[in-house]
């Protein structure tokens, strides 16, 4: 791996669809001079790993799930195990750390480690800024579509606060909603946007903290 490369870790949970996407998007006009040096996951069975293994070339992997870690650690907290992610994330060296469908919510014990290292830390979230903050954010915005409730939705990429889901936008993109949309349509729609704007986001922000020579 070349020092001159700038260092992306990328935490998920999942399939990894928006991992694939900063994984083909790295170091090409999309995302120049970037590699990604670690995908972490808190799901033993995440895809996304399978993904990271397969890429060319191989991209290193690392798991710690919550229940597992307090069970063999009595008397440690949520706390702990954050700060225990944030010291295996930190140890890859990262210019920044992209949550890309990472499914737990960090307290001050990650945030802190990763805020002294000078890492930024940012998320995607598949709603708009202020709006079904939290899990299943999709689900309720095509509901509260179906009801009146609002226009349109969209997505973001966001710094990561402790506040859920409430850092300061980097990516906004709104996604159109019809009547005739069944959910899995309005589910694709914003996938694929959300395929963008992560790639958008964390070349935005890489720009910012390591800018390109």
């Amino acid at each position: 791996m070349s020092p001159s490369l700038r260092r992306i870790v990328v935490l998920i949970s999942g399939s990894g669809t928006n991992l694939q996407a900063l994984i083909d998007a790295q170091n090409t006009p999309s995302l120049p001079h970037a590699e990604i040096v670690l995908v972490f996951s808190n799901r033993k069975a995440a895809f996304g790993l399978t993904r990271a293994a397969q890429a060319q070339p191989p991209i290193s992997t690392g798991y710690l799930a919550l229940q597992p870690y307090l069970k063999a650690h009595p008397g440690k907290t949520r706390d702990d195990y954050d700060a225990e992610v944030a010291r295996r994330v930190l140890e890859a060296r990262p210019d920044l750390i992209v949550l890309a469908g990472w499914m737990h919510v960090f307290g001050e014990g990650f945030l802190d480690l990763a805020n002294a290292a000078g890492v930024p830390v940012i998320n995607l979230h598949p709603a708009l800024p202020g709006a079904f903050d939290g899990t299943n954010a999709i689900e309720r915005a095509y509901e509260a579509f179906q009801k009146g409730d609002i226009a349109n939705s969209g997505a973001m990429v966001h710094r990561v606060v402790k506040d859920v889901d409430r850092g300061e936008p980097v990516v906004i993109r709104e996604v159109t909603l019809s009547k005739e949309d069944a959910l899995d349509d309005f589910a694709t729609r914003l996938h694929a946007v959300e395929w963008e704007i992560i790639v958008q986001a964390t070349k935005q922000v890489l720009d910012e903290v390591v800018p390109i020579p």
